[in-house]
């Protein structure tokens, strides 16, 4: 059922992706072909934002600014299996893996490397503050319009 809650909360966290993917974007290097990422990302999180946050309100600005976190983990989480996912199709073209089970394994290798780049102070702090002003935001809709 959509609501104005989820709305708000979709588009928050579509903004959250956009910006912390345009700070990753100096982690992931000059050579690093960026095309779409901003973009997938903000996709992401407009649907994670809908999914998980839109229907974690009622509970409290307390609980909020947890939802609010968790849903800034969830987006990071989708949006490294996605990326990854991508990354290991380009390398299976390139006949880099022996065999299907270490191609799904590269992609947990690719998800662990690019989680390490994004430990820097401007995607944390994007993720962080703007999912707990996120949540906080997003209760404050719940309950100013129901």
């Amino acid at each position: 059922m959509p609501t104005t809650a989820k709305l708000v909360a979709a588009v928050l966290f579509a903004l959250i992706g956009w910006l912390a993917a345009n700070a990753h974007v100096p982690a992931l290097g000059e050579n690093a072909a960026i095309g779409w990422f901003r973009e997938i990302t903000a996709l992401i999180g407009l649907l994670v934002g809908w999914r998980t946050m839109g229907s974690l309100v009622g509970q409290g600005y307390a609980d909020a600014v947890g939802a609010g976190l968790r849903s800034s983990v969830t987006l990071v989480f989708f949006a490294l299996l996605l990326f990854s996912t991508w990354l290991m199709f380009g390398q299976t073209q390139k006949m880099a893996y022996d065999g299907p089970m270490e191609a799904v394994l590269g992609v947990f290798d690719f998800m662990l490397q690019q989680g390490r780049k994004m430990l820097v102070p401007g995607v944390l702090g994007v993720l962080v503050i703007g999912g707990a002003l996120a949540g906080v935001l997003t209760e404050w809709a719940a309950r100013r319009w129901r």
